[in-house]
């Protein structure tokens, strides 16, 4: 039998931040002691008055509930409940204490106060100018998110993405949502199509209309943007966003048509569609390679034998056959890129073209798409190296990059490590900054994961070199490719390298699987360590990282030295799970705040998941906490050497980092890898993907898990081929 209850929520004892599922104790209006009740309640703050509709239910341990099947929420209308209210961490800088001070103040008009008059905040005690803003400020930003929320609550919209929404239209998300529900689809990280189609179906807008469909094709080509396509054939995307709409095919050709003479899709020569800016891309790449093939070089003048004679002797040893080559092509040509796997003598190659171009004063200029690629690129060669951000000059305020081809890097030599991890708009962005009579070099392993953006830079890249057949180029003018294939590290016995080049030649034997920590040789750099379960995967990471490791490398710091790389981030061996695992383990019982269903401690390891270019911090950079306010809601942290803040808007672009995917460890090395590899992760499970965790291991690689695993990984070398249309760029010229 459905009841209605009315009441101030005293208290919440469990928010599950995913569903909203929430467990509270409720005060009812005109009654003594509390209720517990249970149900989907997203936003509720403690001091709130609810109206709730639901049934009384028993449960078997906890008595007597009251199950919320609807409920409206109403602002606190007594003094009681807005002290409740305020000192509940809702607004950053009130805790308890100022909630006390403010409302014994201003009594049942502090709401009003702080909504209207909110310069009135000054007359509490301990309350300046400063805090006054920062209330108010919060008090706007809380109001603004409780009526998107209120709006939103039977769409299953969560509040971090309820935080991106505020965060970007400020207090006119409501507006925007009701009045251009598809435009949030494209412009919002984390809300897509499906979530702002739910909305605007409910707003009245039909299945066939033509901002529907429209939105639809979009979003169908951003989801094929988003597994590694820079363009799909237009037949193909038809069909697929005919299947996620679910109406006729016969719908599409006239909104393809129409996006494409809005220039909001654009065609190609090769009969695909692109987004714009994918397309601009590809052909500033393809513009800017040509350019740079048909303008001479202006290094000064190199005898490259004896060059490389010198280098050899400065380097203590003989270059192989194919290192000497690399080192020519990359003096003779205006264009060249250098490819092999681990081993394989790369950074011999760098160091020596460093070593020669300083010695001729040339302008020379290192980077890669990482700070750790570039810190350790810094190390190997011995001359500065930076990031692609930093080193383009990202200018916030604009939104684009200051170094471009109107102002180009100052610059006769550039070299970009780990460029497999170049993506088509970040490598436009590098590309045309280069001058005119500089030379490129790309050096990467196109084993590795290809970029976790859309496209496939030096693959593509390889391909056109390898076919490009013009009688016209001279070699200079020639994009010259270097593979690398002999294993020189080998003779260090390092197993790394050689079960990384097995897993490429498609061995599946798990290498030395011992079934016991116990049986670690800590001699060895590579070990299989068997289990049989998730459970047991687990208890085995947490082991390594909490005991065996500090015991054996006492050097290391297991917190900082020792990374995890699960293939998945759901499931028990998991991302999600194995941070709060290892973060118990590792960093327990630490000040910190909670931010919705994660919990940051000072100390902890942290991952940067989008670009922050006011903070000059990186999709995939790595930090520590270093400070917490919980009144506050915000954290400073660590990276590379500076402490950012970091109010509670920006907290959803950071993540725990004791584990994060092998897709985010690209352009890194670690100096202990420790990967889990379990048949449940078998969707992700791949060649490349084994490959790329392997090579991440610097001095030490633990593989945990199942052997059989691992066989599948090394037999599935199918990966998804991503179509782009680099290659018809460059060769239409």
């Amino acid at each position: 039998m459905q009841t209605t209850l009315k009441g101030v929520l005293e208290r919440i004892i469990f928010y599950n931040e995913e569903n909203h599922f929430t467990i509270g104790e409720l005060r009812p209006e005109k009654e003594r002691g509390l209720i517990t009740i249970t149900g989907h309640l997203p936003s509720v703050q403690c001091g709130e008055t609810l109206s709730l509709q639901g049934q009384w239910t028993q449960h078997p341990v906890h008595g007597q509930q009251f199950k919320v099947e609807k409920h409206t929420s109403e602002l606190p209308a007594t003094v009681y409940g807005i002290r409740k209210y305020l000192g509940s961490g809702l607004i950053p800088n009130i805790g308890p204490k100022y909630a006390e001070k403010i409302v014994d103040k201003f009594g049942i008009e502090t709401l009003q106060v702080i909504s209207e008059d909110s310069g009135r905040l000054k007359e509490v005690p301990g309350v300046g100018a400063k805090r006054a803003k920062d209330i108010k400020r919060a008090w706007d930003d809380q109001r603004a998110l409780r009526d998107v929320m209120v709006f939103l609550q039977t769409y299953g919209v969560s509040t971090a993405q309820c935080l991106r929404l505020i965060r970007t239209y400020g207090n006119g998300a409501k507006e925007v949502l009701q009045n251009e529900p598809y435009k949030v689809a494209r412009e919002i990280r984390g809300i897509g199509f499906k979530t702002a189609d739910k909305i605007a179906v409910n707003l009245g807008y039909s299945n066939e209309s033509p901002p529907r469909l429209e939105a639809g094709l979009l979003h169908a080509l951003q989801e094929q943007e988003s597994h590694g396509h820079t363009g799909y054939p237009r037949e193909k995307l038809e069909a697929y966003a005919s299947e996620l709409l679910e109406t006729g095919m016969d719908r599409m050709p006239p909104r393809v048509d129409a996006l494409i003479d809005k220039g909001e899709l654009v065609t190609t020569t090769s009969g695909l569609i692109q987004l714009p800016n994918s397309e601009r891309a590809e052909r500033v790449i393809a513009q800017s390679i040509h350019r740079l093939q048909s303008n001479p070089s202006r290094l000064p003048a190199i005898l490259i034998d004896k060059a490389i004679l010198w280098a050899q002797d400065k380097a203590g040893f003989v270059f192989a056959a194919q290192q000497a080559a690399g080192v020519r092509a990359a003096l003779e040509s205006k264009v060249s890129i250098i490819t092999g796997g681990p081993g394989t003598g790369k950074t011999t190659i760098l160091r020596a073209l460093v070593d020669i171009l300083k010695a001729k004063k040339v302008k020379l200029h290192l980077a890669a798409p990482t700070g750790r690629a570039a810190q350790r690129m810094n190390e190997t060669t011995g001359a500065y190296a930076q990031t692609i951000h930093r080193m383009l000059k990202f200018d916030a305020a604009e939104s684009t990059f200051s170094t471009n081809e109107n102002h180009p890097l100052k610059t006769q030599f550039l070299i970009v490590d780990e460029a497999s991890m170049l993506d088509s708009k970040l490598a436009a962005a590098l590309f045309r900054s280069v001058p005119d009579n500089a030379h490129l070099v790309l050096v990467g392993d196109v084993f590795q994961l290809p970029s976790v953006g859309a496209g496939n830079v030096l693959k593509d890249l390889i391909h056109y070199a390898h076919n490009d057949t013009s009688a016209h180029r001279s070699c200079a003018q020639s994009v010259r490719v270097t593979k690398l294939e002999t294993i020189f590290r080998q003779k260090f016995r390092s197993n790394i390298v050689t079960v990384a080049h097995s897993i490429l030649k498609g061995n599946a034997g798990a290498p030395a699987v011992v079934d016991d920590l116990q049986h670690i040789d800590p001699q060895q750099d590579l070990h299989f360590i068997k289990t049989d379960t998730a459970e047991e995967c687990v208890d085995a990471i947490l082991e390594l990282a909490h005991r065996h490791i500090p015991r054996f490398f006492p050097a290391m710091d297991p917190l900082m030295d020792v990374q995890v790389l699960p293939p998945m981030h759901k499931g028990v061996a998991g991302i999600h799970n194995l941070n709060l695992k290892l973060q118990q383990q590792l960093n327990p019982n630490q000040r910190g705040i909670s931010i919705s269903a994660t919990r940051y401690q000072v100390g902890d390891k942290l991952i940067q998941t989008r670009n922050n270019y006011d903070k000059g911090i990186f999709n995939g950079d790595l930090g520590r906490v270093t400070a917490v306010n919980p009144e506050a809601g915000t954290l400073a942290a660590e990276f590379d050497g500076s402490v950012h803040d970091f109010e509670r808007t920006e907290l959803i672009d950071l993540q725990l980092a004791y584990a994060i995917s092998i897709h985010k460890s690209q352009g890194s090395e670690f100096p202990v890898v420790i990967l889990p590899l379990l048949k449940q992760h078998f969707v992700m499970l791949q060649r490349n993907l084994l490959y790329t965790g392997i090579t991440r291991g610097r001095k030490k690689v633990f593989i945990v898990g199942d052997p059989v695993a691992y066989a599948m990984a090394v037999r599935n070398h199918e990966s998804t081929q991503r179509i782009t249309d680099l290659v018809q760029k460059l060769t239409q010229g």
